[in-house]
């Protein structure tokens, strides 16, 4: 399993505090949302408070107007009323106090609609920013990222990775220490009432502690699971619908389902067992509440017959009991948001902490203006892997204006010399050179721009021929997409077409055919006039038909530039000014197509096996003179 992917199955600590500290400071744009909302929740932990003192006093104050005395939270309730100018007892007193209740409630109604739109504006604005971030990151990382790890899997990083965090933001953090404010509140005020009963009420947090500390360390490591497992999922099925075609061409969708019902049974099953904590917690939870009740009932009750304590004061009491419970249970799912938010913030982080190893230097140089397409290579070396040389010395050059076509074996190295071209790997020893500066010199951004690559696997986009020829480029002339696209020989194609270059391609270039998506692909290339072009197996998946018309092209296409050819096609191989024959890395054999035959090495093999019988097809099929 490759680095990134064990990066998915550690599970890693509880809390991280260099972690959280990098997860809020994803906050920071919104501070002025996250400090109006906590200052809200204060308030409206505030408010929670009035319920259960307001209906202890009305029992005291009015439904047993006989008792000489009353608690403290009656007596508040009282000098309050008076202050407002209310009577303390009767009806109006009861009127007064349903008023004051009823107003707590509106109060808090009001500050939660405020506190859920401010901490949503904070989780949309914070998965907004860090969707663009990873997505800009993964724009810029090395393509050896992509070549060790599933697509399915940076997609979980982009979607259910960053709604985690957005679950932490809106109803996480903000609302924890909401609850943090009313446990707080509750506990001054029981103890404010009753130093005893309130001991007895809290007594019951001992057994809650242990209950909460086994939960917070099974929810833990079920919580990673669940997240290791959906991404295997979605790499599954990115790579199977991705590949469907293949799937239902050699009819192996029965066989597919095999291993996704293993990776799907995974997911269910590491769910199954975070269900299992959830199942214990809560119902003990309440077990314990239960008995936290029936001790205030017992205690209060047996004090209230010895006139040492109101009937209002244990009712409020059981009141905030109830309400001290419930923030309990919220803390410990506020919990389970924190630790799923951590998974994924480790995965998101450890991502975006991985460097592009091919960057731009301190101090850039230029390439040669204006761009002449002279290419050398210089005893390169290069290993993807440290014991596996892929090249071996490998050198060569390509004059301005000239073609060179690299031939041999798969596995030769032949697109890892387009790859440390183009910059997307950097040599291990060797230099390679564009008009005589070492690429490593130049910003892999600006040195891109002098070439024209066309690769063996199309890929087009959804969007019109047009925004696929000029890559959604508003600032290139259309005339110049037209050119392009009439140079390669897809007029026909547009001709064709009602809507010509505005006609819609659906994913993938949907509604053209294999040999037309090469063609838009070999426009996109030229649209933008490139000194070096390059062409990997770029006629390997046309018809004759398309080929002959690619042909007719490719002559003038190829005049004025430098031209680097991976292929096997006679007309790309016979007219290039060198052929390097690779073989282990090696250049084994170099020269013109006449005299690599003459010479009767290793390209005259190739050449029997793979382009001799077409040749005889083709002169088989002349008309006689």
């Amino acid at each position: 399993m490759t680095e990134i992917h064990q990066e998915d199955e550690r599970l890693g600590r509880g809390y991280d505090a260099g972690l959280a500290r990098r997860l809020f400071r994803l906050a920071l744009p919104y501070r002025g949302y996250v400090g109006g909302a906590i200052a809200v929740l204060l308030l409206e932990s505030v408010s929670q408070l009035a319920g259960p003192l307001l209906t202890g006093a009305a029992i005291d104050l009015v439904l047993s107007p006989g008792l000489k005395e009353t608690g403290s939270g009656s007596r508040f309730v009282a000098r309050l009323l008076g202050h407002l100018g209310f009577s303390t007892s009767g009806p109006r007193a009861l009127d007064a106090i349903a008023l004051l209740y009823a107003a707590s409630v509106l109060v808090t109604f009001g500050l939660m609609i405020l506190m859920v739109e401010w901490t949503s504006r904070v989780g949309q604005g914070v998965m907004y920013d860090l969707r663009t971030r990873i997505f800009s990151h993964l724009q810029r990382t090395d393509i050896a990222v992509y070549d060790r790890t599933p697509v399915g899997r940076l997609m979980t990083r982009l979607t259910t990775d960053v709604d985690s965090l957005n679950e932490l933001f809106t109803s996480g953090f903000v609302a924890l220490l909401g609850d943090l404010a009313v446990l707080g509140g509750i506990v001054a005020v029981l103890f404010a009432l009753d130093a005893g009963l309130a001991a007895m009420t809290l007594a019951v947090l001992v057994p809650m502690v242990f209950v909460t500390n086994w939960f917070r360390k099974g929810a833990r490591d079920t919580f990673r699971k669940v997240r290791t497992r959906i991404a295997r999922v979605n790499a599954f099925l990115q790579e199977h619908l991705s590949g469907i075609v293949v799937v239902q061409l050699f009819r192996r969708e029965a066989a597919a389902r095999e291993p996704f019902r293993e990776v799907n049974d995974l997911h269910r099953k590491a769910n199954i067992e975070s269900i299992f904590y959830y199942a214990v917690f809560y119902p003990a939870l309440d077990l314990l509440s239960a008995v936290g009740v029936a001790a205030i009932l017992w205690y209060g009750g047996f004090r209230v017959l010895h006139g040492a304590m109101t009937i209002g004061a244990v009712v409020t009491f059981i009141q905030y009991s109830k309400r001290f419970y419930r923030p309990l249970m919220d803390l410990s799912e506020k919990y389970n948001i924190l630790q799923a938010a951590f998974a994924a913030a480790e995965r998101i982080f450890q991502l975006l902490d991985t460097a592009p190893a091919v960057t731009a230097p301190a101090r850039p140089l230029a390439l040669p203006s204006p761009v002449r397409g002279e290419v050398a290579f210089e005893e390169v070396r290069f290993s993807y892997k440290p014991d596996e040389e892929i090249l071996k010395g490998v050198s060569f050059r390509c004059p301005p204006g000239s073609t060179v076509a690299l031939v041999g074996a798969t596995g030769a190295g032949k697109s890892t010399v387009v790859n440390l071209l183009l910059r997307f790997y950097d040599v291990t020893s060797g230099r390679v050179t564009v008009d005589g500066v070492d690429v490593r010199d130049v910003d892999p951004v600006r040195l891109r721009e002098a070439f024209g690559i066309v690769l063996q696997e199309t890929f087009l986009f959804t969007g019109t021929i047009a925004e696929n020829v000029s890559f959604f480029d508003p600032a290139l002339p259309r005339e110049r997409i037209e050119a392009a696209c009439r140079e390669v020989g897809l007029g026909p194609v547009l001709d064709r077409l009602p809507e010509g270059l505005d006609a819609k391609l659906t994913e993938r270039g949907g509604g053209l055919s294999v040999g037309e998506k090469q063609l838009v692909s070999f426009a996109r290339a030229l649209a933008r006039d490139p000194k070096v072009l390059i062409l990997d197996e770029a006629t390997s998946s046309v018809d004759p038909e398309t080929e002959e018309r690619i042909e007719k092209a490719i002559g003038r296409l190829l005049a004025g530039r430098t031209s680097l050819v991976i292929a096997h096609r006679l007309s790309t191989i016979v007219r290039a000014d060198l052929i390097l024959v690779l073989a282990h890395g090696e250049v084994r054999e170099a020269g013109t197509h006449s005299e690599l035959l003459a010479r009767g090495g290793l390209y005259a093999r190739l050449y029997t096996l793979q382009l001799k019988d077409r040749e005889a097809a083709l002169a088989g099929s002349a008309p006689a003179a």
